[in-house]
């Protein structure tokens, strides 16, 4: 039986008892914690793992399943079982929600308390409030941020900086966007234990999207938005039925229309890639549109080719930009279907981060930042992501040019553009190498990102750009790739595990130390990332697990 709850009431019925698992808190309760972490709110994401969390695990199943058979040679392709679904020119998806009409420049980042302010009063139109690879998640970090947005969406958050000044949101704000972790993340801090009294750790993704959504949805609605969500790391149309289904229980048990729930889907892996209109579909009473996750699609070629030999090395990660031949085909086709469709396509990441000592470097930046959108804008994107408000004025005036008083050019049908299949696996760059500098930058960038997750802080500045967890892994990948299929660098020499393992070790003596720094910790799972037989597919499943688990301290817990 569905239990019709209240989100944010204390003074919700308790539901009736039935055969049902519950969720037990094993992570430390500090301040204001309880309001989260409330009886009703656990209730409700117990009510969630009851009913979606086999189906989270057997998507995962077939998820390994597929990423082992491109392993041993099947290249992805356009499902023959759902060409109807393509063919039809018939079906749209809802489109945005109120307030998401107009999203020419979204800003993303983290949501500790100053991130959060900073963002809400930068100008943008969209703020992604990311609860995915800009944040480390320590359990304070996942409470504390469900706190901010609690806070922000009622305009009662402020922060005061370091000088003392008092920051507090400005009159205009930008519509939320919330980005909960993926469908492959544990939340260790809670244990969900089913009707069977079988315990295991509760699923990220709902634990994130849940507590957002049973909060926030009916304040959000009441101020003229809704309950948004980017959708991070999806490999298939499976995965967006998935949403889709919890989309549609989750507004029956709290009451909203059903639709009124909005996502944008991130196309950041290569099988995804194959099924952009399918995963529309799937999602096409709840769809506001799909982003071109350029990092973490870069990623997903990597390790899904990492055993395929010489012919699918890549480059730099410098050197791989928007305009080589695969990653065109990937962004035109993602336009062209959105449009199709009547879906948003929103652009990837400008991460570069203004430099108030070097004018002549940022302002070098800032023209290749509007070079990026402009090509965006003139392929036909209706927004793009900037990672700093010092880049959004710049960013925007690009969509501006093409936009004018438009919200959007969703009415811009892309007719002229034809991918095929062979076209998003031609991983060819022309002139790419593999170079002893870029050893050099994706171990030092390893590091440094490392030794701030662990400490907690999952957006950082490196050498002038706002990295997360994307930069972390498609370094690492493309280190554990160039050993295993022994590439030449620039000098001639091939790339053997002794070489990067001496490269490690001098970059961690050259990196300033202090006291409370991670870097050795850091050092230890990016050698075993990189020089190791054996490939993990996400560096965060260990390093999560090993040190940011809290629970494992035995603390004291509380059931729903």
């Amino acid at each position: 039986m569905t239990t019709t709850l209240t989100a944010g009431s204390e003074s919700t019925p308790r539901p009736e008892p039935r055969p049902a698992g519950r969720i037990e808190v094993r992570g430390d309760m500090h301040d204001r914690f309880d309001e989260i972490l409330s009886p009703a709110a656990l209730d409700f994401i117990a009510e969630l793992h009851d009913r979606f969390m086999n189906r989270r695990e057997e998507q995962l199943v077939a998820n390994a399943e597929r990423f082992r058979a491109i392993d041993a040679g099947a290249d992805p392709a356009f499902p023959r079982e759902t060409a109807s679904i393509r063919r039809d020119p018939t079906w749209r998806v809802a489109g945005a929600g109120p307030g998401l009409e107009d999203r020419r420049i979204e800003i993303t980042g983290p949501t500790d308390r100053r991130s959060t302010v900073e963002a809400l009063n930068s100008g943008a139109k969209v703020w992604l409030a990311d609860h995915e690879d800009a944040l480390s998640p320590t359990w304070s970090n996942v409470i504390d941020g469900q706190l901010n947005l609690a806070d922000a969406i009622r305009r009662r958050i402020d922060f005061v900086s370091e000088d003392g000044t008092a920051h507090t949101l400005g009159e205009h704000t930008p519509t939320i966007v919330f980005r909960p972790r993926g469908w492959h993340l544990d939340e260790r801090h809670l244990r969900y234990v089913d009707a069977a009294g079988r315990p295991r750790p509760a699923s990220a993704s709902l634990v994130d999207y849940g507590l957002y959504l049973f909060h926030n949805a009916h304040e959000l609605v009441s101020r003229g938005a809704g309950p948004y969500f980017y959708l991070p790391k999806l490999e298939s149309r499976h995965g967006a039925r998935l949403w889709d289904d919890v989309f549609s229980f989750s507004e029956r048990a709290i009451g909203l229309p059903h639709g009124t729930i909005r996502a944008t889907v991130l196309i950041e892996t290569i099988t995804a890639a194959f099924e952009m209109d399918e995963i529309l579909y799937e999602l096409r009473d709840h769809c506001a549109g799909l982003n071109a996750g350029r990092w973490d699609y870069l990623f997903s070629i990597i390790k899904n080719y990492r055993n395929r030999g010489r012919s699918f090395l890549l480059p730099d990660r410098g050197q791989m930009n928007m305009t080589v031949p695969f990653m065109r085909a990937y962004t035109e086709l993602l336009v062209a279907t959105c449009h199709k469709r009547g879906a948003h396509a929103i652009g990837g990441m400008s991460a570069f981060i203004p430099n108030p000592d070097d004018e002549a470097r940022t302002t070098a930046a800032l023209e290749q930042v509007a070079i990026d959108k402009r090509r965006e804008a003139s392929d036909g994107f209706d927004g793009s992501w900037v990672a700093h408000p010092g880049l959004i004025e710049t960013a925007c005036a690009e969509f501006d040019a093409v936009l004018g008083e438009r919200p959007n050019q969703l009415d811009r049908l892309r007719d002229d553009v034809s991918v095929t299949g062979s076209q998003l696996i031609d991983f060819r760059i022309p002139d790419g190498t593999v170079t002893v500098a870029g050893i050099r930058e994706n171990v030092s960038a390893s590091l440094r990102y490392l030794d701030s997750w662990l400490r907690g802080t999952g957006a950082v500045p490196i050498d002038d750009l706002l990295e997360d967890v994307s930069t972390a892994e498609i370094s690492r990948c493309q280190l554990w790739q160039w050993i295993q299929q022994g590439a030449l660098t620039d000098d001639g020499l091939p790339v053997v595990r002794e070489r990067v393992e001496w490269i490690i070790d001098r970059t961690l003596g050259e990196l300033p130390r202090t006291g409370t720094d991670r870097l050795d910790d850091a050092a230890e799972l990016l050698r075993e990332m990189v020089l190791g037989d054996s490939f993990p597919r996400f560096l965060t499943l260990g390093a999560y697990e090993r040190h940011l688990d809290e629970s494992r301290r035995g603390v004291a817990t509380r059931a729903a």
